[in-house]
């Protein structure tokens, strides 16, 4: 390797490098012994940190890059994939689309305001680095059994963290989606994604250049909390996980609100050479992929930077996670320019480094180097495994004969409605201020997606996050297939055009090879369904370790789904409103219980193969679904999934106020079926006249069938069930407030 010119010098009171030691910063042996041939010696304290830091899972993706490489990430809109802060993609007019999902979920389990909250917090500044403004944010959230003594206590944590700093920071949260399954009883997700729109020509990224450069630390000082984050998240819990509560961040949202500003006021300028958020491992992954990224050196004076706590150490500072903190490097002699704008929002500025032609990462401290990295051979041989992996078989399917039809289908259309999955969400998000700005055109539970104004134009974005976790247990290939094409259905249901995706990849342990298989299978689906639908990958995240005491969560690939709307006038949402409508059904109905609710909640069963997903099906419903929104022939639109064709009429009638007629064929091979089976590739249409549109979809070779009439106050199977909408509201509303107001 390379040689040092300067050795670092041993801090007073740093301890010795023991196995004990390399064992607590996750490193495994052979890769110490790899880090030990990169050094040519052993490292100090802090050069161990960076290393175990920078090789975490979390930051170096090493069980995973090997299978992300399979994902498609290119297309003529795409503007910035894979890489950096976050993906932009090309909305026409000369503006972009900047968005990312990330996960906070082991920090959220030990302290879930303040897991939630950073989590929050660490997206937003992943958009507003690229330069962006924010627009809208989203959550995907998973907690266990609600019988468990745990989840009251963090649904209420996770929920008010969420909405105290998108709340504080002025911006809306208008979608996501909560799920409960026993397999997250010791490990929740918590997915938290931001979208934000910049000028395309104005895209700013973490790439240094300029030898001699200055490096600049803006925003909020470092204090102790969140060291050692990015190490916690790289590996599963045990029963002592609340004594990692020192790893969890604590935020501030006004502060960010005034980095925010600060950023996009000096973004204006032609100040910025590299910008670059100083999230997992602080100031040791902002400045060393700002470097890296630019086949720089870095120097970086440690005693300059801003601290709030007293003794700090270099450790501490290279290892700090806390809140609302950016790295820029300048253009010379722009220091005095930017340091007004930031100390004019009332935040720390201070130049603590330059760019050097070194090739190294040199930390000083009061003058004596106490860290000397090669920075190169830091990328190109941090670990990356080929982990061993077995295939999930493809269970049975679950026959038909096996499943009674419900004795009481009221009582049935009841359950499923009020299900911890199926229940309303609204006392989740009426915390969030889902209306700020005054951008948003589809609120959460009127639509498939969300829909939101571009601020200052007609267009409108959609917004959604998906995943079907039991598919994907029960064969990740098909469950990574159809939470992509879940995605995309959602989009268009709206009438928006689906452009791209970011996603999350919450998985157990990867040393197994039973979750890497299922890691494999998710990714091989994934791939498939982004190709065959032209929605590529432009951002994401992978967390791991998803495991406590050995149990792993259920596999869920979160996806996060942009689309775009050129008149947010032609957008429409999953709301009845009005009698008289025609119903219509879009697609094939086999009747597929495997994995379904109803399946579940009905009859006590988790088995049988997920529903099949026809890729080259769904585009040409989804295709004409969405042209025949562009034509003016829809009213209300509802993508058929969770609980099948019942469930989406009841959430329609229920959220528009208006009840419904509907009749099962006599050609339906089962009842139940036909009623609660999620075959994929449908949606329930509302329209004035369906001739034309039955016309039109058999023209283009897409089932559809009239199934019944809008009108009246109640829901109606013929000869099976009617039920008043006051009282399917109150079974759809009730469970989650009385579940959250009972005594713990």
């Amino acid at each position: 390797m390379s040689s040092e010119r300067n050795p670092p010098v041993k801090l007073p009171n740093e301890p010795a490098i023991t196995p004990a030691i390399v064992a607590e910063h996750g490193l495994a042996p052979d890769e110490y012994q790899r880090l030990l041939r990169i050094m040519g010696r052993d490292p100090t304290l802090v050069e161990l940190g960076i290393f175990s830091a920078m090789w975490s899972e979390h930051c170096s993706y090493k069980s995973s890059k090997v299978w992300l490489k399979k994902l498609p990430t290119e297309a003529p809109w795409v503007i910035q994939g894979p890489g950096e802060n976050a993906g932009v993609i090309d909305i026409g007019d000369g503006e972009a689309c900047v968005f990312k999902m990330e996960s906070h979920n082991h920090p959220s389990y030990i302290e879930p305001y303040q897991g939630a909250a950073t989590g929050v917090g660490g997206i937003l500044r992943d958009v507003f680095t690229m330069g962006a403004r924010p627009i809208a944010n989203l959550n995907a959230l998973r907690f266990g059994d609600p019988a468990h003594p745990k989840t009251r206590h963090l649904v209420s944590g996770v929920v008010a963290g969420i909405a105290g700093y998108g709340n504080c920071m002025g911006i809306p949260t208008v979608g996501g989606e909560t799920n409960f399954h026993a397999a997250y009883n010791g490990n929740i997700l918590v997915n938290a994604m931001t979208v934000g729109v910049a000028q395309a020509d104005r895209i700013f990224y973490a790439r240094a250049t300029g030898v001699g450069n200055p490096l600049v630390y803006v925003g909020s000082k470092t204090g102790r909390d969140g060291i050692h984050g990015a190490t916690m998240s790289s590996t599963e819990f045990s029963e002592d996980s609340e004594s990692k509560r020192p790893t969890v961040q604590v935020g501030d949202p006004f502060v960010e609100k005034l980095l925010l500003e600060a950023c996009l006021e000096l973004m204006a300028t032609d100040a910025i050479v590299a910008i670059q958020d100083m999230g997992a491992a602080g100031l040791t992954s902002s400045s060393f992929e700002m470097a890296a990224k630019g086949d720089l050196g870095v120097e970086v004076e440690l005693d300059r930077v801003p601290m709030r706590e007293t003794g700090m150490n270099p450790y501490e500072l290279m290892l700090s996670e806390s809140q609302e903190r950016m790295l820029i490097v300048l253009k010379p002699g722009r220091e005095e320019l930017a340091r007004k704008i930031f100390e004019k929002w009332e935040l720390d500025f201070a130049v603590i480094g330059r760019l050097t032609d070194s090739g190294r990462m040199v930390l000083r401290w009061h003058g004596d180097v106490v860290g000397n990295i090669p920075i190169p051979p830091l990328v190109t041989e941090a670990p990356m495994y080929k982990r061993p992996w077995t295939p999930t078989p493809l269970p049975a399917q679950v026959q038909s004969a096996s499943v009674s039809d419900p004795k009481d289908w009221k009582a049935s259309l009841l359950r499923l409605m009020s299900c911890p999955d199926l229940a309303s969400k609204a006392w989740i998000w009426k915390q969030y201020d889902h209306l700020i700005m005054g951008n948003t055109a589809i609120r959460p539970q009127d639509g498939d997606a969300a829909l939101v104004r571009v601020p200052g134009s007609q267009k409108a974005l959609a917004l959604t996050s998906d995943c079907t976790p039991r598919y994907v247990q029960a064969h990740p290939e098909t469950g990574g297939r159809q939470a992509v094409a879940e995605a995309w259905r959602n989009i268009t249901a709206t009438g928006a055009l689906p452009l791209a995706i970011t996603d999350n990849m919450n998985f157990g342990n990867p040393q197994k090879p039973e979750i890497m298989g299922q890691f494999a299978g998710a990714i091989t689906g994934m791939a498939e369904a982004c190709r065959a639908l032209d929605f590529p990958v432009v951002s994401g995240n992978v967390s791991l370790y998803n495991e406590t005491e050995g149990r792993p969560i259920l596999p869920t690939p979160t996806i996060g789904a942009v689309g775009l709307l050129q008149d947010v006038a032609r957008g429409v949402g999953a709301r009845l409103t009005q009698g008289g409508l025609a119903l219509v059904l879009i697609g094939r109905t086999t009747g597929w219980l495997g994995q379904s609710l109803a399946l579940r909640e009905l009859h006590g069963r988790e088995d049988g193969a997920p529903p099949p997903v026809d890729l080259a099906l769904e585009r040409r419903n989804g295709d004409f679904v969405r042209s025949r929104i562009a034509a003016r022939d829809v009213v209300a639109c509802h993508d058929l999934s969770d609980g099948g064709l019942l469930v989406a009429l009841a959430e329609m009638c229920v959220a528009g106020g208006t009840g419904a007629t509907i009749e099962v064929p006599p050609d339906a091979a089962m009842r139940q079926g036909w009623l609660y089976g999620e075959d994929q590739a449908r949606y329930l249409i509302a329209t004035r006249d369906a001739a034309p549109l039955l016309e039109a979809a058999h023209a283009a070779g897409v089932e559809a069938r009239r199934i019944g009439v809008s009108g009246g106050d109640t829901l109606a199977v013929r000869g099976l069930l009617e039920i008043g909408l006051a009282e399917l509201r109150s079974a759809h509303e009730e469970w989650l407030p009385a579940y959250m107001n009972a005594a713990a």
